[in-house]
Formats: C-alpha cells, sequence, structure tokens
C-alpha cells in the first residue's frame, strides 16, 4: 500500500523526539521532512544518537518554515509546537491541503474568549476551529476522525482524567459538581527548556504542586467533561511535579449519583472500551512504570464507602498516550488504518 508523506515540524522537542521514533518504524509513513530551528542542519542521529542506524538517522533537520514543508511535499503534518506558535503553521498547511495533527492547545478549545484568558492572547487563528476535532479516539470515536482535516490532540493531563471520567459523567454515575482531581506528572511535561525550578538539584527527592487554581489545562477539562454530562462541569484540579522524567498519575474523588458503585463504574468502561486496545482496566493501583514507553492508559476504581466517595485512578506516558502515541493513533485512524499501527 501506498506511504503517507509525514512531515514532523518541532521534531527536536520531547513530543517531537516521540514522534520521529515512532513515525520511523510506522509501516505506513514515509517521513520526509523535520523541521528544527536549533538543530537546523543536524542529522537525527547527531541530534538523537538513538536513532543511529534508524531509517532516519542520515536525515537532516531543516529549518521552521512553511516554504521547507511545501518543497518536502508532506500530505500530513504533525505539530509539536507550542501554542500560537503551531497556528501559524496550521493556517498555510491546511489551505494546501495538508492534513494537520497539532499536538498544541491552539484548537483543543471551543471558545476564543478562554482561550485568552488562559493562553494571554487573541485566537491566533480562529477561523479554524470549526474544522477542528478534538481527537482523544477513545472519546471521539473513530468516525469523528476519520478523513478529518485538523486534529487537535488533547493535552497529557485531560487525557489522563477523561479516559475514567466520561463513561461515568454520560451515564450520570457521579455528581457533576463534586469532582477533585489531584495530578502528578514527570519533569518532561514541561518541554526540552532551559528552566532553574526543572533542574535536577531543584526536583530530585522533591515534590511540588504548581499551576492551581487555574493550569492551563483546566478549561479543556471541564470543556470535555461538561460534553460528556450534558450540564457545565466545574472541577477543582490541582497538578504536581514529581521527581521523575516521565509520566502521569490521576487521582480524582467523586460523589457517586444514581446509585453507581465499584460495579457501575466497571460496566461503564467495559461498555464504552471493551474495543479500545490502549485502556486497560486494572485491579491493582495503576502505576506509571507499567506504562512508561508504551501508548497505553491504566485506570482502577475504589469505592470510600466510609466518606461516600468512588476513587478513579489512571497512569499514562505523558509522552505517548498523553502527546505523541495518541497522535499517531488518531492519525492511524483518519486514514482509516487500525488504531494500533506502529505503536505496538
Amino acid at each position: 500500500m501506498r506511504k503517507v508523506k509525514a512531515a514532523i515540524v518541532g521534531a527536536s522537542g520531547y513530543s517531537g523526539e516521540e514522534l520521529v521514533t515512532l513515525l520511523a518504524r510506522h509501516p505506513m509513513t514515509e517521513v520526509v521532512a523535520l523541521t528544527s530551528r536549533q538543530s537546523a542542519g543536524r542529522t537525527v542521529a547527531e541530534v538523537f544518537p538513538k536513532m543511529s542506524g534508524s531509517p532516519l538517522a542520515t536525515m537532516k533537520f531543516v529549518d521552521s518554515s512553511a516554504d521547507a514543508l511545501a518543497v518536502s511535499g508532506a500530505e500530513t503534518a504533525f505539530l509539536a509546537l507550542p501554542h500560537g506558535l503551531a497556528a501559524e503553521f496550521a493556517v498555510p498547511l491546511r489551505a494546501a491541503g495538508v492534513q494537520v495533527v497539532d499536538l498544541s492547545a491552539d484548537f483543543r478549545l471551543q471558545s476564543t474568549e478562554v482561550f485568552a484568558e488562559y493562553y494571554g492572547g487573541p485566537h491566533p487563528a480562529p477561523e479554524l476551529l470549526k474544522e477542528a476535532v478534538y481527537a482523544l479516539p477513545e472519546i471521539c470515536g473513530d468516525q469523528a476522525l476519520r478523513g478529518a482535516g485538523l486534529l487537535a490532540c488533547p493535552g497529557c493531563y485531560p487525557t489522563s482524567i477523561q479516559i475514567p471520567l466520561v463513561p461515568l459523567l454520560r451515564r450520570g454515575l457521579v455528581a457533576a459538581d463534586s469532582i477533585v482531581i489531584n495530578s502528578l506528572s514527570g519533569t518532561s511535561g514541561a518541554g526540552r527548556k532551559a528552566d532553574v525550578s526543572l533542574l535536577f538539584a531543584e526536583c530530585n527527592e522533591s515534590l511540588r504542586a504548581y499551576g492551581a487554581p487555574k493550569h492551563r489545562h483546566l478549561p479543556e477539562v471541564e470543556q470535555q467533561l461538561s460534553i460528556a454530562a450534558g450540564i457545565k462541569v466545574v472541577v477543582s484540579f490541582v497538578p504536581h511535579l514529581a521527581p521523575v522524567t516521565r509520566g502521569i498519575l490521576s487521582t480524582i474523588v467523586a460523589k457517586p449519583a444514581n446509585g453507581a458503585d465499584a460495579a457501575a463504574v466497571e460496566a461503564a468502561w467495559e461498555e464504552d472500551y471493551a474495543e479500545r486496545k490502549f485502556v486497560r482496566r486494572v485491579r491493582h493501583f495503576p502505576d506509571t512504570k507499567n506504562v512508561t514507553g508504551t501508548n497505553f492508559i491504566d485506570i482502577a476504581v475504589r469505592e470510600d464507602s466510609r466518606a461516600g466517595n468512588l476513587l478513579l485512578f489512571s497512569a499514562e506516558d505523558n509522552l505517548i498516550k498523553g502527546a505523541s502515541g495518541q497522535a499517531v493513533q488518531a492519525f492511524n485512524i483518519s486514514q482509516g488504518w487500525d488504531e494500533t499501527t506502529g505503536l505496538l
């Protein structure tokens, strides 16, 4: 079968590196361009020594520009760029008929006002919002992704929260006004940048909260949970920085509704996720070590009858299921391939 020609824009960051690794071995994709302003002119093997011997080892990074992408012949462009910058590439790429798989936050939020509040300025490309598909496959379903021209891939925290919660909100199994979420992330979630607060000596042997009470992923979480519940959902969300490189663990506390118990939760998960290959419903407490390096998300439930709460847990790799792996999964479905292609 003919391979889809793909470009990775911003390929030298952590998510970009994962995309390079995944697409290098993807049987249905030919990587035709890798862009990076910092690494332009260097080969993949020079920037990522682990890729020595791979099919992409001698490919050179080019400067991040629309012109470089145009001459590459790319049919799909993965944007592993900061918010705001991603839209600058998405506009000309979509105008040229190139499929865009965006890992930034630029097209996740439906409201331009909310975007401005949380991202510090007007939306850079509001004309593309109607075209964007919120690309969390287990939630939006395969049909929404097939043939989509602009895939807005979810954030890492929102993925870890939506997978356990959305089936319950859709069925009214938890009280929508009772949800409290605590999440812990590895330091790679902040990206590959120089930041004193992320130095080894600052993070090692230490845990700290940050971004509360209005982390940038909060409006995305509330938007998607509100869609699931059919009413406005407001949650308390506190992220924490953990002294590990990668992985996200989320603990969600919610009051049961309509007589729900752990068995009802598991039944809802079974109904929605029985055919989803990357959601693993486990009996043990999810542990990031069991999902690191994979596109799996592990979820579990416990009843706290003493306090009258349901406790939901999830673990994922923030760079794969929370970013690049999920982008490839959604891309696979959009092309009509099995969602696991290149991911197992």
